[in-house]
This record gives C-alpha cells, structure tokens and sequence, in this order.
C-alpha cells in the first residue's frame, strides 16, 4: 500500500503490510498481474490503433481539453496525479502539460497500453499495472482521473470507493463515462463496455461513495442528433440483415468532416468552461471532492 509519505510506485515498490515485492516486468509494477493483458472490459489489442487515431480526432482533442480545463479549474494545486486506465498516454500527456511539477502516474490493468503510453511522456510520468477495484494507495493523490474506463467495469461502485480511498483527503476525482442507456450501439458491444449511464446515475454513485459532487456536465451535445441519426441507420441496416460501418466511420471518418465536428465540440467545451452545464450528450463528465 502506498502511503503519503511516498512519491509514487516503482520498480523494487513492497507492502509495507507484509514487506511482499511487487513484481515488476520491463520496468513495471504488476499490482495485479494474474489479469495483465487479458480480455478484461478491454480487448489489449486495440491499443495499437488507438495511438494512431486519437492525435487530431474529433472526440479527443476537445475531450482533452475539457478534462485539461476543469482539472486546471478545480485542483489547480495538485502535486500527486493518478490516471486509472491511463490507456496510450493521451489524457496523461495533456495532464503533464497542464501540471508539469506534478507527480503523475499512469495506471491500466494492460501493460501493453501503458508501453505506448510510456513511449509518449517518457519520464513525465511513472506507471503501473493495477485493477481499479483495489488502487494500492490510502490519502496520496491529490487528483484522480478515470476518463472513459469505468464503464468497462462491472463494480463500478468498487472502483469509486477505491478512488475515494486513494484521494487524500480535499482530493478532487474526475470522471468521464458514456450516456444515455437508449444511446447504446455496436460500438459499446466492441468496447466491451458493462453500461452506458443513465443522467444523474454517476453523480448519485459518488455521493454514495462519500464524495461531494462539484461539477456536472455533458459532453458530445452538440453532435448528439448525428449520433442518434448514425445509430437508427445501423439498427435498420442490421434489421435488413446489411453490415454496418458506423463504428469504423466514427473511429476515422472523413478529413473534412472530422475537422467539422472537431470545431463543434471545441466550440461546446468552450461553452461549458464558461458556466454552461449541458443536460444530454454522449458523455457525462464529474468533478467531485472527498471532503476534508
């Protein structure tokens, strides 16, 4: 367990419980190895391909600064900075960029993800292997993010207590999750994703973990008739036995029209930096604070 006093894990990292070793494979520590890199709420072979699509991609860009902007806004002070499921690095780059005298971490239940996410900070970050359902720290970090990773996880509960748990006490966690069960589509069955959540779910879900809910808000609004037209078009095709493409046209969809849609969200999380809170959309995204 890592206690306040220390920085962050690393290679060599023991309980001070019971004085195990963690193990450690080239250069990580594994605090849950039995699952590395399997098929667990995430098929480890896409991370290749998400490392080549999130640069310059309608959802990510914004979505970076969104998630960049409220932790600015709301744990401006933080010096001890956890991702859960950093994934390839791309939110934790931009957290480095907005904090760069923090100390950042970079966890994810695959290794493999968090080789190219190391690729991508180099030593702007630490990371480790570990299941969210039981982060490895008490009253350390002063901000936790999970963006877009709950949603894989069946104890979605047990994850939130275990952030709160990790949180020192004042600590700030911000999460990011899909929305509207009526939203659900192929893409969510290839994401292998548990749940999308239903307006007010997650919010009620950290009060009950003990946390004080700050800020709430959609994400992908804007968009949400396209989104809703996309997936009506791939329930008939699949009626009428046809393929669908929408989640490989979502993934990479054509130069001008990414470079449009881009400019719609950058354009919403302006205004939701600016006080506007959006009722539906995509995403739900939450600050909340474990109390003092």
């Amino acid at each position: 367990m890592l206690a306040a006093e220390d920085s962050v894990w690393s290679a060599g990292h023991a309980c001070p419980s019971c004085g195990q070793a963690v193990p450690v494979e080239d250069g990580i520590p594994l605090f849950a190895p039995a699952l590395a890199d399997t098929v667990s709420g995430f098929d480890p072979a896409a991370f290749a391909r998400l490392a080549t699509m999130e640069t310059g991609h309608f959802w990510f860009v914004p979505r970076n600064a969104l998630l960049g902007g409220l932790a600015a806004r709301y744990a401006r002070c933080a010096r001890r900075i956890l991702e859960i499921g950093c994934g390839t690095g791309f939110v934790l780059a931009e957290l480095a960029d907005r904090f760069p005298d923090a100390q950042l971490v970079g966890s994810e239940l695959h290794p493999s993800g968090l080789r190219i996410a190391r690729e991508r900070l180099g030593m702007r970050a630490a990371f480790a292997q570990m299941d969210a359902r039981a982060i490895p720290a008490e009253a350390v970090f002063d901000l936790i993010g999970a963006f877009d990773v709950i949603e894989h996880i069946e104890e979605d509960e047990a994850v939130l207590a275990a952030i709160h748990r990790a949180l020192a006490p004042g600590g700030v966690a911000i999460i990011a999750v899909p929305q509207h069960p009526w939203l659900w589509s192929e893409a969510d069955d290839v994401a292998h994703h548990a749940r999308r959540y239903s307006r007010g779910e997650m919010n009620e879900k950290l009060r009950r973990a003990g946390f004080d809910v700050v800020f709430s808000t959609s994400y992908c609004a804007l968009p949400l008739p396209l989104m809703i037209a996309s997936r009506a078009i791939a329930r008939f095709r699949q009626r009428a036995g046809k393929a669908s493409q929408r989640s490989e046209v979502e993934a990479a969809p054509p130069r001008p029209v990414n470079a449009a849609l881009r400019s719609l969200l950058r354009a919403e999380v302006a205004l939701g930096m600016a006080g506007l809170r959006l009722p539906v959309g995509g995403s739900r995204v939450v600050v909340a604070r474990r109390p003092a």
